[in-house]
């Protein structure tokens, strides 16, 4: 099914083809848990932004493989690039405008990512 989703302002939007059923992960590494992010990850062919590329920032930190993007309007993070599958994206499913019939939550340990993040490499990969 496809969903849609944007940012508060809605200068950025976006599609992600996900099934009606859904397992997301809930982080409580620093920027997740302060930001509120949780995390639907999937392969890159799910995605499609529809509007808003000139509304995007991008942060990074440590490694700077994951590329924190958010709207410099209203600073929202509706998706991302993350560091445990840079081949995928990571959509915010609170950012979703109407959410998947089912959706169970996973506590994530992003607190010792080394450790855990094998846990979601395959999610950004097509089926």
């Amino acid at each position: 099914m496809k969903f849609k989703g944007s940012c508060h302002c809605k200068s950025v939007v976006f599609e992600v083809d996900c099934p009606n059923e859904i397992e997301v992960e809930d982080c409580n590494c620093s920027i997740c848990s302060k930001s509120g992010f949780l995390h639907l990850i999937v392969p890159l062919s799910k995605f499609t932004l529809i509007k808003g590329e000139e509304s995007l920032e991008t942060y990074t930190f440590n490694t700077g493989v994951a590329k924190h993007t958010f709207c410099k309007v209203c600073g929202v993070k509706p998706f991302y690039t993350p560091r445990s599958n840079p081949d995928g994206i990571d959509v915010n499913v609170r950012c979703l405008d109407e959410k998947p019939a089912s959706i169970k939550v996973i506590k994530f340990d992003g607190e010792n990512w080394e450790d855990n993040a094998h846990k979601v490499k395959h999610k950004s990969k097509d089926a």
